[in-house]
């Protein structure tokens, strides 16, 4: 599986990329002995949800690019998208609080969710702890159109703003993942595991894409698995598709290589992004109970109910050993408070 040779080569090239320090790396993999006693197959944690600051998640490994090339650009002011519970808007928020930068976060508010907590507990206290300023947008106003406006009225006030976009997910943040499969890769042969699939929840499509990219420069041919959390299956697979071959062409490899390696599935999406499902918060509650572990409302709850559900199916063979990625986002489950009552 781990060409050592080919592997140095590709970290060597990485070295060279801008990068800020800012996670715990590397984060550890666990195996969940009494999750995986009942759901059948071996079930193992890569926890991104340990990687640092402000409770941590996977976009401290996007953001440690995003921020080098901020301070490129000279930047002193950091805006990004996302809902009003957004795991990437706080980490954002804590970067720019470590970096001694001005912070805007332009969030929405997301149709279904659980309304008594959601509007300051969470993130949301988590973001204004953070110094953060928030633009608070209404059900369907455009996020996009807001940020470019706000974009300009600050290099008009003299500021040098930075523009991150939903998730941190284009090129340059999803390089977070390219590296974080190097780091798998190292820890599978270290650890002499044998990993049949990745499974991880597909939104923004960054952590999906840099990861797929990092495995095909390494030639590992380990599949990957993402459970969708706000589209479909085929609209999830374009978007990560198109963002792998951004990739993989930034990377200097072909990106014909994208070919059959993107793997969605949209059946445990429910209502829409941030509304609950059944399946969830089962999910979250037997994580909970069996391991001690905290998974969250919006993404790694729902990717487990999809994990947990085709295990039970047979569609992921039993015995079989699994290996999921989770991304954090545990600070959301305080808005969400009602829904576990």
């Amino acid at each position: 599986m781990l060409n050592s040779v080919n592997m140095n080569n590709q970290n060597e090239k990485f070295k060279k990329i801008s990068r800020v320090e800012l996670a715990h790396l590397p984060t550890p993999i666990d195996f969940a002995r009494r999750l995986s006693n009942d759901m059948g197959c071996d079930i193992y944690i890569k926890r991104d949800d340990c990687t640092g600051l402000a409770g941590g998640g996977n976009k401290v490994r996007k953001l440690e690019y995003l921020l080098a090339d901020a301070k490129t650009h000279g930047a002193d002011t950091l805006i990004t998208i996302g809902g009003l519970q957004s795991n990437h808007a706080r980490q954002t928020a804590a970067v720019a609080a470590k970096f001694g930068m001005r912070c805007e976060l332009v969030l929405e508010d997301i149709i279904g969710t659980p309304k008594k907590d959601y509007y300051q507990n969470g993130n949301v206290l988590l973001n204004d702890l953070l110094g953060a300023n928030i633009h608070r947008l209404d059900i369907g106003d455009d996020c996009d159109d807001y940020a470019e406006s706000l974009f300009q009225k600050l290099i008009n006030e003299g500021k040098k703003p930075y523009l991150i976009p939903v998730g941190g997910s284009n090129v340059i943040g999803s390089l977070g993942y390219v590296r974080c499969a190097f780091e798998i890769i190292q820890q599978v042969s270290e650890q002499n595991l044998r990993i049949d699939q990745i499974v991880l929840a597909s939104g923004s499509a960054g952590t999906h894409a840099g990861l797929l990219a990092g495995l095909i420069a390494a030639k590992v041919n380990i599949p990957v698995l993402g459970i969708c959390v706000s589209k479909s299956t085929d609209e999830q697979q374009l978007l990560v598709e198109s963002l792998l071959k951004e990739l993989l062409l930034f990377m200097s490899l072909d990106p014909h290589l994208s070919k059959n390696r993107i793997k969605c599935n949209g059946d445990y999406v429910g209502e829409g992004y941030g509304i609950a499902t059944q399946s969830m918060i089962a999910a979250v509650k037997r994580c909970a109970q069996l391991e001690g572990l905290l998974l969250d409302p919006v993404y790694t709850g729902k990717a487990m109910a999809g994990l947990i559900d085709l295990c039970k199916k047979g569609t992921i063979p039993k015995n079989s050993q699994q290996l999921f990625l989770h991304t954090g986002g545990s600070p959301a489950l305080f808005s969400y408070q009602e829904i576990f009552q």
